[in-house]
């Protein structure tokens, strides 16, 4: 099948996409943050969520409108300033209203599986960070001027998110089983809880300094 990278370049792939999955980011700290939070399968839909972002993603760049994003000075600032605005109110609910590491109580707002799911995509989608991965990184295992490069950034960026998602169910379900002795001592899940607003407003910052490849 022609849409199919060779094998030399699915493996290397194969390696830059488990780096990237294992580094930290808002995604992760999001669908972590559910699972120890409110179980296993609000992680799962926060992870679908930011897997349903990564669809778009790749059907953007399959079809040249992320780079059309990116070299546009106006919609690229818009793009990085309303992803920053989401992940510092994230920051701002965690710490007001308790984060998804909040011992359950009667007064403990949880979000439903729906909500988790729009979430994921939110955080997703506005990051711009994202756009710049998917015009910068695909491209790479494709040979300039290939007639068949559109089918093959959408395999391997399908590829990708089948690889994602695998690596990051094994993270969540390593940490539900560690959710029940977190949630035993409150000083730990309230530091958890300033720890991850934290790591938001670190990437909200980042976003923010995010420059135009």
């Amino acid at each position: 099948m022609e849409f199919l990278p060779s094998l030399p370049v699915l493996a290397a792939f194969t390696l830059a996409s488990f780096v990237l999955t294992i580094t930290p980011g808002p995604d992760m700290t999001l669908f972590l943050g559910r699972a120890l939070g409110q179980g296993r399968a609000a992680g799962l839909a926060a992870m679908f969520g930011a897997v349903t972002g990564i669809v778009i993603h790749t059907l953007l760049a399959a079809f040249g409108i992320s780079a059309l994003l990116a070299a546009s000075p106006k919609a690229f600032l818009a793009l990085k300033i309303v992803g920053a605005l989401y992940l510092l109110w994230l920051a701002v609910d965690a710490i007001r209203n308790g984060s998804a590491f909040t011992l359950k109580s009667e007064k403990t707002r949880q979000t439903t599986l729906f909500g988790n799911w729009l979430t994921g995509i939110g955080i997703n989608l506005m990051n711009p960070k994202i756009v710049l991965f998917f015009i910068t990184f695909l491209p790479q295992f494709i040979t300039p001027g290939d007639s068949n490069a559109m089918g093959k950034i959408i395999f391997l960026g399908l590829y990708f998110i089948l690889f994602a998602c695998v690596c990051c169910s094994l993270m969540i379900i390593a940490v539900d089983h560690i959710a029940a002795s977190l949630k035993k001592n409150r000083k730990v899940t309230r530091f958890i809880d300033w720890l991850f607003a934290g790591i938001f407003s670190a990437f909200a910052i980042r976003m923010l300094l995010t420059e135009r490849g």
